[in-house]
């Protein structure tokens, strides 16, 4: 190895070959379940705590219904609960933070967990997204690097030098910060916040045809944020204040709600269309896509029971119903593993017999034994399938809408490499105020980082966005944009 560095190993001490991009079938994806690596460090990240989450552990939750207000969706998808106008389907919905503790203030500058389950005829239905349309990085492969660079060094102390590091190390970050440290950054309340399913998800109608589509709930209170001094006012007068607006809104049955709109993309537009859709760095334009209104979620009832209801919670996006499936974006593709694998560590095998996770329809399955069955255990039913003695048996018409890949099997990089474009365009529509508090935000965050060259590094990646933008940061900060950065 050249500069004396250590090799980076597996667990049993083999020598890695990539650990920046996951092993896919061809370019797109989807992922392979031969990536040992990838494997391991997702299932060995999701047990670095006990007991608490490893990310989103400080939340809050709620029980409400999913109303159907747009006749045409079953156009698109063969989903039950989207079938027709007027349809109700219960449902529970948690927010969170995203990288503090269990006690960590409720209005620091992070982003918003956005989780529903929907309790629907076929299954649970579960949606985990955030209040941000973009994420931070887009292979799973980085995600346990991306949430130690937010926790904490071995002696117990946040640092920001590791934060910048990570960040200006990973431009494709970009797009993320710079809504996080915009005004939406910190939400008033989470009343007052959108949620996205970030990811491109695939919907399949009844007819087979597919459509790629994407989701936002636009909140029908408005989108407010919170000023940052404020924000640090309350963090240490009240550290519950979201969770505790979001209970008392209820209690005094002013029940939030929010409306859901999705972009509907052919199923063949993304082999060309400008951006990856499968890239959740990347947005979808709505002037290309415009959005669809489907229906509306209130939440009208508080946890029985914060730790039954809200703590015991367990969602994951590997939880689709006919009608919804996968797309091969590499760091869903990651997720759908990685959250069911959590909640088996954290809750046990069988999590999912919990009162707030258990399914609204009949369970039939093999599945055995195990820490805390409280079910009958299926009594005397057969165990193994298949058998002749009238056991449970698949459904074909329940399979998924196959999916073309091609290509070699490699740990490949997305196509693009512009981590710049999406992020000055959204620098550009900020009003003059909104650029002023932008720059001081990134400024004030940056500031207590020790080393120049993580800073310089942070400010090429603006300037690369917007000059302006560059310009700003580095002359709050007592820097100078490198003239290399200029040319």
């Amino acid at each position: 190895m050249s500069n004396n560095k250590k090799t980076l190993t597996t667990g049993a001490g083999i020598p890695v070959g990539d650990n920046q991009h996951s092993l896919t079938a061809g370019n797109r994806g989807p992922g392979l379940i031969q990536d040992y690596h990838l494997l391991e460090k997702l299932a060995h990240f999701n047990r670095e705590r006990i007991p608490e989450r490893v990310v989103h552990a400080k939340g809050a939750g709620a029980f409400g219904y999913f109303e159907v207000t747009n006749d045409e969706i079953s156009k698109y998808t063969k989903a039950k609960f989207l079938s027709e106008k007027g349809k109700r389907t219960n449902m529970f919905a948690r927010f969170s933070t995203v990288a503090g503790e269990q006690g960590y203030p409720d209005t620091v500058r992070d982003p918003r967990g956005f989780a529903l389950k929907f309790y629907t005829e076929d299954g649970n239905y579960d949606l985990v997204g955030n209040n941000t349309p973009v994420f931070f990085i887009r292979d799973a492969i980085k995600f346990p690097d991306f949430i130690h660079s937010q926790k904490r060094l071995g002696n117990g102390l946040k640092d920001p030098n590791m934060v910048w590091d990570f960040w200006s190390l990973s431009p494709e970050s970009l797009h993320q910060i710079t809504y996080l440290h915009g005004d939406r950054g910190i939400p008033a309340t989470y009343r007052h916040m959108n949620g996205y399913s970030s990811h491109t998800f695939k919907w399949v109608n009844e007819e087979g045809e597919a459509f790629w589509v994407v989701y936002h709930f636009i909140s029908d209170q408005g989108v407010q944020g919170l000023d940052p001094e404020l924000a640090d006012k309350l963090a240490g007068e009240n550290p519950d204040y979201h969770r505790e607006d979001l209970y008392n809104s209820i209690e005094n049955e002013d029940f939030p709600s929010w409306t859901l709109y999705v972009q509907i993309i052919p199923y063949e537009d993304y082999k060309t269309y400008k951006w990856d859709m499968f890239d959740i760095t990347k947005t979808i334009s709505k002037k290309d896509y415009p959005r669809i209104e489907v229906g509306k979620m209130v939440l009208n009832q508080n946890p029985g029971n914060h730790f039954a209801d809200v703590e015991q919670s367990a969602l994951s996006p590997a939880n689709l119903v006919p009608g919804i499936e996968a797309s091969p974006d590499k760091m869903l593709q990651g997720r759908i593993f990685s959250y069911a694998d959590a909640h088996r560590y954290r809750l046990g095998a069988n999590h999912q017999q919990i009162p707030v996770n258990r399914p609204a329809n009949e369970i039939n399955n093999y599945q055995r034994d195990g820490f805390m069955r409280v079910d009958g255990n299926s009594g005397n039913a057969p165990v193994y399938e298949p058998n002749s003695v009238d056991g449970p048996v698949e459904d074909p018409s329940t399979k998924i809408k196959p999916f073309e890949v091609s290509g070699e099997a490699d740990s490949v990089a997305y196509d693009s490499t512009d981590h710049y474009t999406q992020p000055g365009d959204l620098y550009r529509l900020m009003s003059e105020d909104e650029k002023a508090r932008l720059v001081k935000n990134f400024a004030d965050h940056m500031r207590p980082v020790e080393r120049d060259e993580i800073k310089l590094r942070q400010i090429e990646h603006f300037y690369k966005a917007d000059p302006d933008w560059g310009e700003r940061v580095a002359a709050d900060l007592g820097l100078s944009v490198p003239e290399s950065v200029k040319k």
